[in-house]
Protein backbone atom coordinates (compact mmCIF):
# COMPACT_ATOMS: atom_id res chain seq x y z
CA UNK A 1 0.00 0.00 0.00
CA UNK A 2 1.13 3.36 -0.78
CA UNK A 3 1.95 5.71 2.24
CA UNK A 4 -0.30 8.45 1.41
CA UNK A 5 -3.17 5.55 1.15
CA UNK A 6 -2.32 4.20 4.77
CA UNK A 7 -3.47 7.73 6.33
CA UNK A 8 -6.60 8.08 3.84
CA UNK A 9 -8.10 4.73 5.10
CA UNK A 10 -8.51 6.02 8.34
CA UNK A 11 -10.43 9.02 7.62
CA UNK A 12 -13.35 9.62 7.11
CA UNK A 13 -15.44 9.83 3.47
CA UNK A 14 -18.28 12.74 3.41
CA UNK A 15 -21.56 12.54 1.39
CA UNK A 16 -23.77 16.89 -3.49
CA UNK A 17 -26.38 19.62 -5.14
CA UNK A 18 -26.85 23.54 -4.81
CA UNK A 19 -29.88 24.93 -5.29
CA UNK A 20 -29.83 28.38 -7.41
CA UNK A 21 -32.02 30.90 -8.16
CA UNK A 22 -32.91 31.66 -11.41
CA UNK A 23 -31.32 34.22 -13.21
CA UNK A 24 -33.65 37.18 -14.47
CA UNK A 25 -37.12 37.96 -12.84
CA UNK A 26 -35.39 37.55 -9.30
CA UNK A 27 -32.27 39.98 -10.73
CA UNK A 28 -33.57 42.72 -9.45
CA UNK A 29 -34.74 41.78 -5.60
CA UNK A 30 -31.34 39.69 -5.18
CA UNK A 31 -29.54 42.88 -6.05
CA UNK A 32 -31.61 44.80 -3.25
CA UNK A 33 -30.78 42.09 -0.91
CA UNK A 34 -27.56 41.37 -1.30
CA UNK A 35 -25.36 44.58 -1.99
CA UNK A 36 -24.43 43.47 -4.98
CA UNK A 37 -22.49 45.96 -6.80
CA UNK A 38 -22.05 46.01 -10.67
CA UNK A 39 -19.39 46.47 -12.83
CA UNK A 40 -21.20 49.23 -14.53
CA UNK A 41 -24.22 51.74 -13.90
CA UNK A 42 -26.52 50.43 -10.90
CA UNK A 43 -29.53 51.18 -13.62
CA UNK A 44 -28.24 48.45 -15.59
CA UNK A 45 -28.01 44.96 -14.03
CA UNK A 46 -24.47 43.55 -15.03
CA UNK A 47 -23.37 40.23 -15.84
CA UNK A 48 -23.52 37.89 -12.96
CA UNK A 49 -19.84 37.43 -13.37
CA UNK A 50 -18.98 40.66 -12.62
CA UNK A 51 -21.32 41.27 -9.30
CA UNK A 52 -20.06 41.38 -6.07
CA UNK A 53 -21.27 40.97 -2.54
CA UNK A 54 -20.52 41.90 0.98
CA UNK A 55 -20.73 40.59 4.00
CA UNK A 56 -18.97 42.22 7.01
CA UNK A 57 -15.30 43.27 5.71
CA UNK A 58 -15.59 40.85 3.10
CA UNK A 59 -16.22 41.27 -0.88
CA UNK A 60 -17.21 37.90 -2.88
CA UNK A 61 -17.48 37.11 -6.07
CA UNK A 62 -19.98 34.34 -7.90
CA UNK A 63 -17.50 31.15 -8.09
CA UNK A 64 -18.36 27.44 -9.04
CA UNK A 65 -17.09 24.98 -6.42
CA UNK A 66 -15.77 21.30 -7.72
CA UNK A 67 -14.50 17.96 -6.59
CA UNK A 68 -11.45 16.19 -7.79
CA UNK A 69 -12.47 13.29 -10.31
CA UNK A 70 -15.95 14.71 -10.30
CA UNK A 71 -17.89 16.35 -13.46
CA UNK A 72 -20.52 17.76 -10.12
CA UNK A 73 -20.16 21.52 -9.46
CA UNK A 74 -21.62 23.41 -7.20
CA UNK A 75 -22.76 27.69 -7.20
CA UNK A 76 -21.14 29.88 -3.96
CA UNK A 77 -19.70 33.44 -3.74
CA UNK A 78 -16.54 32.98 -3.19
CA UNK A 79 -13.22 34.77 -2.04
CA UNK A 80 -9.63 34.90 -0.83
CA UNK A 81 -9.09 35.02 3.08
CA UNK A 82 -5.19 36.07 3.93
CA UNK A 83 -3.60 34.67 7.17
CA UNK A 84 -0.11 34.94 8.21
CA UNK A 85 1.42 31.15 8.42
CA UNK A 86 3.38 31.65 11.47
CA UNK A 87 0.76 33.60 13.96
CA UNK A 88 3.82 33.80 16.02
CA UNK A 89 5.95 35.87 13.85
CA UNK A 90 4.40 38.99 12.30
CA UNK A 91 6.69 38.60 9.60
CA UNK A 92 5.90 34.77 8.35
CA UNK A 93 4.97 33.86 4.90
CA UNK A 94 1.50 34.77 4.61
CA UNK A 95 -1.10 32.66 2.67
CA UNK A 96 -4.64 32.92 1.12
CA UNK A 97 -7.02 30.25 2.19
CA UNK A 98 -10.19 29.49 -0.12
CA UNK A 99 -13.69 31.06 1.13
CA UNK A 100 -16.76 30.34 -0.03
CA UNK A 101 -20.32 31.41 1.29
CA UNK A 102 -23.29 28.74 -0.31
CA UNK A 103 -26.15 31.30 0.28
CA UNK A 104 -29.33 30.82 1.97
CA UNK A 105 -32.54 31.19 -0.19
CA UNK A 106 -34.14 33.93 1.81
CA UNK A 107 -34.48 37.54 1.58
CA UNK A 108 -33.19 38.04 4.72
CA UNK A 109 -31.31 35.25 6.49
CA UNK A 110 -30.55 34.49 9.99
CA UNK A 111 -27.73 36.72 11.54
CA UNK A 112 -26.00 33.37 12.51
CA UNK A 113 -23.85 31.22 9.97
CA UNK A 114 -23.53 27.76 9.57
CA UNK A 115 -20.26 26.40 9.11
CA UNK A 116 -19.46 23.20 7.59
CA UNK A 117 -16.08 21.47 9.00
CA UNK A 118 -14.49 19.02 6.33
CA UNK A 119 -13.36 15.95 7.19
CA UNK A 120 -10.03 13.93 6.74
CA UNK A 121 -7.74 15.31 8.30
CA UNK A 122 -7.21 16.18 4.68
CA UNK A 123 -10.32 17.15 3.22
CA UNK A 124 -11.23 20.16 1.96
CA UNK A 125 -14.77 22.07 2.69
CA UNK A 126 -15.52 23.75 -0.95
CA UNK A 127 -14.65 20.28 -2.18
CA UNK A 128 -16.89 18.27 0.29
CA UNK A 129 -19.55 20.66 -0.29
CA UNK A 130 -20.16 19.15 -3.63
CA UNK A 131 -21.61 16.15 -2.06
CA UNK A 132 -22.80 17.66 1.44
CA UNK A 133 -25.07 19.92 -0.05
CA UNK A 134 -28.21 17.99 -0.08
CA UNK A 135 -28.23 17.50 3.52
CA UNK A 136 -28.19 21.50 4.21
CA UNK A 137 -30.99 22.00 1.90
CA UNK A 138 -33.80 22.62 4.86
CA UNK A 139 -30.73 24.65 6.39
CA UNK A 140 -30.43 27.14 3.43
CA UNK A 141 -33.72 27.99 3.65
CA UNK A 142 -32.81 30.55 6.33
CA UNK A 143 -28.90 30.12 6.46
CA UNK A 144 -25.95 31.00 4.76
CA UNK A 145 -23.46 28.45 4.84
CA UNK A 146 -19.47 29.09 5.76
CA UNK A 147 -17.17 26.84 3.34
CA UNK A 148 -13.94 27.27 4.82
CA UNK A 149 -10.94 25.17 3.18
CA UNK A 150 -8.66 24.37 6.68
CA UNK A 151 -5.32 25.62 5.73
CA UNK A 152 -2.88 22.87 4.00
CA UNK A 153 -6.09 21.77 2.28
CA UNK A 154 -7.79 22.47 -1.43
CA UNK A 155 -7.45 26.20 -2.35
CA UNK A 156 -5.98 27.00 0.91
CA UNK A 157 -2.14 26.19 0.33
CA UNK A 158 -2.22 22.80 -0.21
CA UNK A 159 0.40 20.74 1.19
CA UNK A 160 0.39 18.00 -1.79
CA UNK A 161 2.75 15.59 -2.88
CA UNK A 162 2.92 15.38 -6.48
CA UNK A 163 5.86 15.01 -7.87
CA UNK A 164 6.89 12.34 -4.81
CA UNK A 165 6.76 8.48 -5.80
CA UNK A 166 3.99 7.54 -4.28
CA UNK A 167 2.54 4.98 -6.05
CA UNK A 168 5.32 2.09 -6.26
CA UNK A 169 4.09 0.64 -3.04
CA UNK A 170 0.93 -0.54 -4.69
CA UNK A 171 3.47 -3.30 -6.38
CA UNK A 172 4.97 -4.37 -2.40
CA UNK A 173 3.65 -7.44 -1.35
CA UNK A 174 4.11 -6.02 2.69
CA UNK A 175 4.34 -2.78 4.47
CA UNK A 176 7.68 -1.84 3.92
CA UNK A 177 8.39 1.15 6.69
CA UNK A 178 11.49 1.86 5.38
CA UNK A 179 9.99 2.70 2.01
CA UNK A 180 7.10 4.92 3.88
CA UNK A 181 9.84 6.87 5.57
CA UNK A 182 11.94 7.60 2.18
CA UNK A 183 8.13 8.36 0.58
CA UNK A 184 7.13 11.04 3.12
CA UNK A 185 10.74 12.39 2.48
CA UNK A 186 10.16 12.82 -0.86
CA UNK A 187 6.97 14.42 -0.21
CA UNK A 188 8.46 16.41 2.49
CA UNK A 189 11.18 18.33 -0.30
CA UNK A 190 8.17 18.77 -2.01
CA UNK A 191 6.27 20.74 0.64
CA UNK A 192 9.07 22.84 2.36
CA UNK A 193 9.13 24.65 -1.49
CA UNK A 194 6.08 26.21 -0.39
CA UNK A 195 4.81 25.74 3.69
CA UNK A 196 6.59 24.70 6.74
CA UNK A 197 4.04 21.85 7.81
CA UNK A 198 4.48 22.96 11.35
CA UNK A 199 2.03 25.67 11.51
CA UNK A 200 -1.06 23.32 10.05
CA UNK A 201 -2.34 22.10 12.60
CA UNK A 202 -6.10 21.73 14.27
CA UNK A 203 -5.30 25.11 17.05
CA UNK A 204 -3.64 27.26 14.31
CA UNK A 205 -6.47 26.47 11.87
CA UNK A 206 -9.17 27.16 14.67
CA UNK A 207 -7.32 31.01 14.97
CA UNK A 208 -8.58 31.15 11.42
CA UNK A 209 -11.72 30.36 11.74
CA UNK A 210 -12.09 32.73 14.25
CA UNK A 211 -10.52 35.58 11.77
CA UNK A 212 -12.80 34.84 9.38
CA UNK A 213 -15.92 34.94 11.48
CA UNK A 214 -14.57 38.57 13.12
CA UNK A 215 -14.07 39.42 9.12
CA UNK A 216 -17.60 38.14 8.38
CA UNK A 217 -19.40 40.93 10.71
CA UNK A 218 -18.83 38.83 13.85
CA UNK A 219 -21.74 36.54 13.47
CA UNK A 220 -22.31 33.36 15.61
CA UNK A 221 -21.57 30.28 14.38
CA UNK A 222 -23.33 27.24 14.12
CA UNK A 223 -21.14 24.42 13.43
CA UNK A 224 -21.34 21.18 11.55
CA UNK A 225 -18.52 19.00 11.85
CA UNK A 226 -17.80 15.70 10.19
CA UNK A 227 -15.64 12.77 11.24
CA UNK A 228 -12.33 15.05 12.09
CA UNK A 229 -13.98 18.19 11.70
CA UNK A 230 -15.95 16.86 14.99
CA UNK A 231 -11.83 17.54 16.28
CA UNK A 232 -12.23 20.89 14.72
CA UNK A 233 -15.55 22.08 16.25
CA UNK A 234 -14.72 20.45 19.56
CA UNK A 235 -12.15 22.77 19.30
CA UNK A 236 -13.23 25.99 18.21
CA UNK A 237 -15.89 25.78 20.67
CA UNK A 238 -13.10 25.40 23.44
CA UNK A 239 -11.12 28.02 22.63
CA UNK A 240 -14.10 30.31 21.43
CA UNK A 241 -17.26 29.65 22.69
CA UNK A 242 -19.11 32.98 22.79
CA UNK A 243 -18.82 32.80 18.91
CA UNK A 244 -20.84 29.39 18.45
CA UNK A 245 -24.39 29.30 18.74
CA UNK A 246 -24.94 25.48 18.30
CA UNK A 247 -22.96 21.95 17.00
CA UNK A 248 -23.71 19.41 15.00
CA UNK A 249 -20.95 16.17 15.35
CA UNK A 250 -21.34 13.77 12.56
CA UNK A 251 -19.24 10.82 13.27
CA UNK A 252 -17.78 12.34 16.14
CA UNK A 253 -14.05 11.64 17.57
CA UNK A 254 -13.22 12.55 21.30
CA UNK A 255 -11.13 14.97 22.31
CA UNK A 256 -9.07 12.38 24.36
CA UNK A 257 -8.84 10.06 21.56
CA UNK A 258 -5.52 9.56 19.94
CA UNK A 259 -6.22 9.17 16.39
CA UNK A 260 -5.21 5.31 15.09
CA UNK A 261 -4.81 3.95 18.91
CA UNK A 262 -8.04 1.72 18.53
CA UNK A 263 -8.83 1.23 14.46
CA UNK A 264 -8.29 -2.23 14.77
CA UNK A 265 -10.25 -2.91 17.47
CA UNK A 266 -13.21 -0.44 15.84
CA UNK A 267 -13.26 -2.13 12.24
CA UNK A 268 -13.03 -6.31 14.10
CA UNK A 269 -16.27 -4.47 16.06
CA UNK A 270 -17.84 -3.02 13.01
CA UNK A 271 -17.37 -6.28 11.12
CA UNK A 272 -19.18 -8.41 13.42
CA UNK A 273 -22.13 -6.06 13.54
CA UNK A 274 -22.21 -5.95 9.64
CA UNK A 275 -22.20 -9.68 9.10
CA UNK A 276 -24.53 -10.66 12.31
CA UNK A 277 -26.97 -9.41 9.32
CA UNK A 278 -25.76 -11.90 6.92
CA UNK A 279 -26.32 -15.07 9.90
CA UNK A 280 -29.28 -13.61 10.48
CA UNK A 281 -30.90 -14.55 7.11
CA UNK A 282 -31.74 -17.55 6.05
CA UNK A 283 -30.24 -17.58 2.43
CA UNK A 284 -27.50 -15.30 3.76
CA UNK A 285 -26.10 -17.86 6.30
CA UNK A 286 -26.63 -21.04 3.79
CA UNK A 287 -24.59 -19.45 0.69
CA UNK A 288 -21.68 -17.79 3.18
CA UNK A 289 -21.94 -19.11 6.57
CA UNK A 290 -19.67 -17.12 9.41
CA UNK A 291 -18.23 -14.44 6.99
CA UNK A 292 -15.76 -13.09 9.59
CA UNK A 293 -14.58 -16.83 9.90
CA UNK A 294 -14.23 -17.17 6.17
CA UNK A 295 -12.35 -13.34 6.33
CA UNK A 296 -10.01 -14.33 8.56
CA UNK A 297 -9.31 -17.93 7.15
CA UNK A 298 -8.05 -15.85 4.13
CA UNK A 299 -6.38 -13.56 6.22
CA UNK A 300 -4.40 -16.40 7.18
CA UNK A 301 -3.73 -18.06 4.15
CA UNK A 302 -2.43 -14.31 2.65
CA UNK A 303 -0.38 -14.07 5.83
CA UNK A 304 1.69 -17.30 5.07
CA UNK A 305 1.40 -16.60 1.54
CA UNK A 306 1.26 -13.22 -0.15
CA UNK A 307 1.00 -13.20 -3.98
CA UNK A 308 0.60 -11.10 -6.91
CA UNK A 309 -3.02 -11.72 -8.27
CA UNK A 310 -5.09 -10.28 -11.77
CA UNK A 311 -8.47 -8.74 -12.58
CA UNK A 312 -10.10 -6.47 -14.60
CA UNK A 313 -10.06 -2.80 -13.56
CA UNK A 314 -13.65 -1.99 -13.40
CA UNK A 315 -13.04 1.23 -14.86
CA UNK A 316 -10.95 0.49 -17.92
CA UNK A 317 -11.34 -3.07 -17.99
CA UNK A 318 -7.87 -4.18 -18.91
CA UNK A 319 -6.27 -6.74 -16.97
CA UNK A 320 -3.92 -5.34 -14.47
CA UNK A 321 -1.63 -7.10 -11.31
CA UNK A 322 -1.75 -6.20 -7.69
CA UNK A 323 -0.26 -7.95 -4.35
CA UNK A 324 -2.98 -9.66 -2.05
CA UNK A 325 -1.16 -9.63 1.49
CA UNK A 326 -2.58 -9.29 4.81
CA UNK A 327 -2.02 -6.25 4.78
CA UNK A 328 -3.82 -4.99 1.65
CA UNK A 329 -6.78 -7.37 2.49
CA UNK A 330 -7.54 -5.21 5.62
CA UNK A 331 -7.24 -1.96 3.85
CA UNK A 332 -10.13 -3.14 1.38
CA UNK A 333 -11.91 -4.51 3.96
CA UNK A 334 -11.71 -1.48 6.25
CA UNK A 335 -12.68 0.56 3.18
CA UNK A 336 -15.85 -1.46 2.52
CA UNK A 337 -16.74 -1.07 5.89
CA UNK A 338 -16.94 2.24 5.70
CA UNK A 339 -20.96 2.95 4.34
CA UNK A 340 -23.40 0.17 4.23
CA UNK A 341 -23.82 -0.37 0.42
CA UNK A 342 -20.34 -1.77 0.37
CA UNK A 343 -20.47 -3.33 3.29
CA UNK A 344 -23.44 -5.53 2.23
CA UNK A 345 -21.52 -6.57 -0.54
CA UNK A 346 -18.72 -8.04 1.98
CA UNK A 347 -20.23 -11.71 2.38
CA UNK A 348 -20.81 -12.12 -1.44
CA UNK A 349 -16.91 -10.47 -2.07
CA UNK A 350 -14.86 -12.58 0.60
CA UNK A 351 -16.44 -15.44 -0.63
CA UNK A 352 -15.83 -15.26 -4.27
CA UNK A 353 -11.93 -13.98 -3.13
CA UNK A 354 -11.90 -17.30 -0.89
CA UNK A 355 -12.64 -19.33 -3.98
CA UNK A 356 -10.15 -17.57 -6.09
CA UNK A 357 -12.05 -14.90 -7.38
CA UNK A 358 -10.56 -11.36 -6.35
CA UNK A 359 -12.11 -9.21 -8.94
CA UNK A 360 -15.36 -8.39 -6.83
CA UNK A 361 -12.99 -7.30 -4.14
CA UNK A 362 -9.96 -5.52 -5.82
CA UNK A 363 -12.07 -4.24 -8.33
CA UNK A 364 -14.50 -2.26 -5.69
CA UNK A 365 -11.98 -1.32 -3.65
CA UNK A 366 -10.03 0.76 -6.46
CA UNK A 367 -12.92 2.27 -7.44
CA UNK A 368 -13.11 3.67 -3.31
CA UNK A 369 -9.90 4.20 -3.81
CA UNK A 370 -9.78 6.13 -6.40
CA UNK A 371 -12.61 8.24 -5.12
CA UNK A 372 -10.85 8.73 -2.08
CA UNK A 373 -7.14 10.05 -3.27
CA UNK A 374 -8.92 12.98 -5.01
CA UNK A 375 -10.32 14.55 -1.60
CA UNK A 376 -7.54 13.74 0.87
CA UNK A 377 -4.42 16.16 1.56
CA UNK A 378 -1.73 13.78 2.72
CA UNK A 379 0.43 16.47 4.04
CA UNK A 380 -2.03 18.33 5.92
CA UNK A 381 -2.93 14.44 7.30
CA UNK A 382 0.16 13.86 8.27
CA UNK A 383 0.98 17.82 9.95
CA UNK A 384 -2.62 17.01 11.97
CA UNK A 385 -1.13 13.37 13.22
CA UNK A 386 2.13 14.00 13.64
CA UNK A 387 1.67 17.11 16.38
CA UNK A 388 -1.69 16.15 17.71
CA UNK A 389 -1.38 12.47 18.30
CA UNK A 390 1.77 10.43 17.08
CA UNK A 391 3.58 10.56 19.96
CA UNK A 392 1.16 9.06 22.79
CA UNK A 393 0.15 6.28 20.26
CA UNK A 394 1.53 3.04 22.20
CA UNK A 395 2.03 -0.56 21.85
CA UNK A 396 -1.43 -2.66 21.58
CA UNK A 397 0.20 -6.29 21.66
CA UNK A 398 -4.20 -7.23 22.25
CA UNK A 399 -4.38 -5.82 18.34
CA UNK A 400 -2.09 -8.41 17.05
CA UNK A 401 -4.65 -10.88 16.22
CA UNK A 402 -7.26 -8.23 14.50
CA UNK A 403 -7.62 -8.30 11.11
CA UNK A 404 -5.82 -4.50 11.12
CA UNK A 405 -3.42 -5.50 13.48
CA UNK A 406 -0.97 -3.21 14.35
CA UNK A 407 -0.16 -2.41 10.75
CA UNK A 408 -2.14 1.60 10.28
CA UNK A 409 0.01 2.06 13.52
CA UNK A 410 3.11 1.33 12.72
CA UNK A 411 2.67 2.79 9.48
CA UNK A 412 1.98 6.56 11.42
CA UNK A 413 4.71 5.95 13.58
CA UNK A 414 7.12 5.58 10.54
CA UNK A 415 5.59 8.60 8.90
CA UNK A 416 5.72 11.21 11.68
CA UNK A 417 9.98 9.81 12.09
CA UNK A 418 9.94 12.01 8.93
CA UNK A 419 7.63 14.64 8.77
CA UNK A 420 7.88 17.76 11.22
CA UNK A 421 6.16 18.35 14.44
CA UNK A 422 4.20 21.22 14.77
CA UNK A 423 3.12 22.53 18.98
CA UNK A 424 0.35 20.66 20.79
CA UNK A 425 -1.74 22.99 23.61
CA UNK A 426 -1.08 20.84 26.79
CA UNK A 427 -4.38 20.60 27.33
CA UNK A 428 -5.51 19.69 23.61
CA UNK A 429 -6.81 16.01 24.66
CA UNK A 430 -8.76 17.21 27.08
CA UNK A 431 -12.49 16.02 27.59
CA UNK A 432 -14.97 18.68 26.02
CA UNK A 433 -17.04 20.52 28.72
CA UNK A 434 -19.79 22.56 27.94
CA UNK A 435 -23.53 23.88 28.02
CA UNK A 436 -24.05 24.55 24.18
CA UNK A 437 -26.75 22.62 22.54
CA UNK A 438 -24.66 19.68 20.77
CA UNK A 439 -26.44 17.33 18.69
CA UNK A 440 -24.06 13.86 18.46
CA UNK A 441 -24.74 11.61 15.44
CA UNK A 442 -23.30 8.02 15.44
CA UNK A 443 -23.60 5.18 12.41
CA UNK A 444 -24.22 2.07 14.45
CA UNK A 445 -21.51 -0.36 12.34
CA UNK A 446 -19.22 2.93 11.97
CA UNK A 447 -15.29 1.38 11.49
CA UNK A 448 -13.98 4.45 12.68
CA UNK A 449 -15.38 6.54 15.17
CA UNK A 450 -18.16 3.76 16.78
CA UNK A 451 -21.15 5.65 18.77
CA UNK A 452 -19.16 4.52 22.07
CA UNK A 453 -17.01 7.92 21.07
CA UNK A 454 -20.46 10.02 20.67
CA UNK A 455 -21.27 8.45 24.52
CA UNK A 456 -17.58 9.92 25.67
CA UNK A 457 -18.25 13.18 24.24
CA UNK A 458 -21.63 13.32 25.78
CA UNK A 459 -20.55 12.77 29.13
CA UNK A 460 -19.49 15.90 29.49
CA UNK A 461 -22.13 17.34 28.02
CA UNK A 462 -25.57 19.46 29.87
CA UNK A 463 -27.63 20.00 26.73
CA UNK A 464 -26.71 17.19 24.07
CA UNK A 465 -28.19 14.38 22.67
CA UNK A 466 -26.94 11.48 20.72
CA UNK A 467 -28.73 9.74 17.79
CA UNK A 468 -27.68 6.74 16.43
CA UNK A 469 -28.12 5.67 12.87
CA UNK A 470 -29.24 1.92 12.91
CA UNK A 471 -27.45 0.30 10.58
CA UNK A 472 -25.68 2.82 9.11
CA UNK A 473 -21.79 3.33 9.00
CA UNK A 474 -19.53 6.66 8.84
CA UNK A 475 -20.88 9.52 7.75
CA UNK A 476 -24.65 10.01 8.26
CA UNK A 477 -25.27 13.63 8.02
CA UNK A 478 -27.58 12.95 4.40
CA UNK A 479 -29.15 9.61 5.85
CA UNK A 480 -33.05 9.29 6.15
CA UNK A 481 -34.49 12.03 7.45
CA UNK A 482 -31.49 13.79 8.91
CA UNK A 483 -31.41 16.50 6.08
CA UNK A 484 -35.00 17.97 7.58
CA UNK A 485 -33.27 17.09 11.19
CA UNK A 486 -30.68 19.60 10.69
CA UNK A 487 -32.59 22.22 9.48
CA UNK A 488 -34.90 22.33 12.95
CA UNK A 489 -32.62 21.80 14.83
CA UNK A 490 -30.33 24.81 13.61
CA UNK A 491 -34.04 26.61 13.14
CA UNK A 492 -34.31 25.76 16.81
CA UNK A 493 -31.29 24.27 18.67
CA UNK A 494 -32.87 22.33 21.36
CA UNK A 495 -31.32 18.89 21.12
CA UNK A 496 -33.48 17.25 23.64
CA UNK A 497 -36.89 18.56 22.42
CA UNK A 498 -35.91 17.81 18.66
CA UNK A 499 -38.53 14.79 17.39
CA UNK A 500 -36.11 12.34 15.62
CA UNK A 501 -38.72 9.01 15.21
CA UNK A 502 -38.15 9.72 11.37
CA UNK A 503 -34.70 8.00 12.24
CA UNK A 504 -36.19 4.76 13.30
CA UNK A 505 -36.84 3.74 9.36
CA UNK A 506 -33.32 3.45 9.11
CA UNK A 507 -31.78 0.00 8.56
CA UNK A 508 -29.03 -1.88 7.35
CA UNK A 509 -28.52 -2.45 3.42
CA UNK A 510 -29.77 -5.88 2.58
CA UNK A 511 -26.89 -7.91 1.86
CA UNK A 512 -26.15 -9.39 -1.40
CA UNK A 513 -26.63 -13.10 -2.14
CA UNK A 514 -24.95 -12.51 -5.65
CA UNK A 515 -24.34 -9.44 -7.68
CA UNK A 516 -27.84 -9.07 -8.75
CA UNK A 517 -28.82 -7.63 -4.70
CA UNK A 518 -29.95 -9.42 -2.38
CA UNK A 519 -32.38 -12.57 -1.65
CA UNK A 520 -36.63 -11.79 -2.44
Amino acid sequence: MQARTVLRICVAVAVVGLLAYQYGRHETREAVRDNLVPASSASKPAPSTTRTWRRGSLTFKPCELGRPGSGATAEAWCTTFEVPENRADPHSRRIGLKLAIARSDAQLPDPDMVVLLAGGPGEAATEAWVVEAPAFEQVRKHHDVVLLDQRGTGGSNPLSCKGAAADSDENSLSLDLGKVRKDVAACLDEVKQKADPRYYTTTIATQDLEDVRKALGSPQFDLVGVSYGTRMGQQYLIHYPGSVRSVVLDSAVPNQVILGEDMADNLDSALKNDFASCLAVVACKQRFGDSMQTLYQLRDALRANPHTVSFRDPQTYQTVERPLSEFSLASVVRMFAYQPETAALLPLSINAAAHGDVGPLLGQSKLLSSDLGGDMNSGMSMSVICSEDADLLQPRPQDQNTMLGSHLMDAIKAQCDVWPHGARPADFHAPLKSDKPILILSGESDPVTPPRYGQEILAGLTNGRQLIFKGQGHSVLGRGCMPQLLGKFIDKPDPKQLDASCLDKLGPTPVFIDFNGASP
